[in-house]
C-alpha cells in the first residue's frame, strides 16, 4: 500500500482520487475485483493470478507489472542453511503458486531437488531429493512470520516479512535475486482495462519517481520491475 500512498497525492492533482483498501489475505482482493466491489488489485504475481482464475473460475487480467518482492527463507534458530539439522521443519506458503516459488528457491540453493525448477506450480509431490529429510508445514502466507520461533525455517513473502520487522536483504538466509520472474501486477477485469482511470493509475505506478521511491525506501527488499 505504501507505493499507492506515495502516488495518491499526485493522482489527486490529476483529478483522480483513489480509495486504498488493505487486506490481510490473498483471496479477498481478487474476489472483490471479480465481484466489482473494487476496481483493481495490486499484490500478486502472474502464477498466482493464473492459479486463482483457474481455481475460482474468474477472468481477471494483468494490467501493469510494477515491482518484485523477492521471497526469502528465514530462521530464528540458525544463522545459515548449512546449520539446519537433519529432520528440520520448514514452513512454506500453502497457496499453489507461492508454494511452488518457495520450493524453487530452496531447490536453486541446493536444499532440495525438484522435477522442474521452472514449473511455478511445483508442489511437495515434485520433490525428487530431500537430503536433510526436511519436514514441510504448509500454512497461509500471513501466518508464516508468526511461526518463525516454532520452526527451523520459514519461507516468507517480502510484504509479510517487512510487516514483521524483518529486513529481507539482511535477515534472509537465502533470497531470490533481481532476476526473479515473480513481478507483482496491477490486476483488473476485461471490462475495465480501458477505463481512463485505470490507465492513469497504471501509468502513475511506473514513473521514474516511483522507481526512485521503491529503490530508496526498500533498499533491495523490493525491486522495480519497469
Amino acid at each position: 500500500a505504501e507505493v499507492l500512498e506515495f502516488i495518491k497525492p499526485k493522482l489527486a492533482e490529476q483529478g483522480l482520487n483513489i480509495d486504498i483498501k488493505v487486506f490481510n489475505d490473498y483471496v479477498q482482493p481478487n474476489t472483490q475485483v471479480a465481484e466489482k466491489r473494487i476496481d483493481v488489485s495490486y499484490f500478486q504475481t502472474l502464477p498466482y493470478l493464473e492459479s486463482f482464475n483457474r481455481d475460482k473460475g474468474t477472468n481477471l487480467i494483468p494490467l501493469q507489472g510494477v515491482h518484485v518482492e523477492p521471497i526469502g527463507t528465514y530462521s530464528a534458530k540458525w544463522k545459515s542453511i548449512a546449520e539446519v539439522p537433519n529432520g528440520a521443519t520448514v514452513a512454506i506458503p500453502n497457496d499453489a503458486s507461492t508454494e511452488g516459488r518457495a520450493l524453487i528457491l530452496l531447490a536453486k540453493n541446493g536444499v532440495i531437488a525438484i522435477k522442474d525448477p521452472k514449473n511455478p506450480l511445483t508442489s511437495l509431490r515434485d520433490i525428487t531429493s530431500n537430503p536433510k529429510n526436511l519436514k514441510f508445514k504448509e500454512l497461509e502466507a500471513p501466518a508464516l512470520p508468526r511461526v518463525l520461533n516454532q520452526v527451523d525455517l520459514a519461507v516468507i513473502n517480502t510484504n509479510y516479512a517487512l510487516d514483521a520487522k524483518l529486513n529481507p536483504s539482511k535477515d534472509a538466509l537465502i533470497i531470490e535475486d533481481k532476476t526473479s520472474p515473480y513481478v507483482n501486477y496491477l490486476v483488473g477485469r476485461p471490462d475495465n482495462k480501458d477505463d481512463p482511470r485505470v490507465k492513469k493509475l497504471a501509468a502513475a505506478l511506473t514513473t521514474p519517481e516511483v522507481k526512485a521511491f521503491i529503490e530508496q525506501k526498500y533498499a533491495g527488499a523490493v525491486v522495480p520491475a519497469f
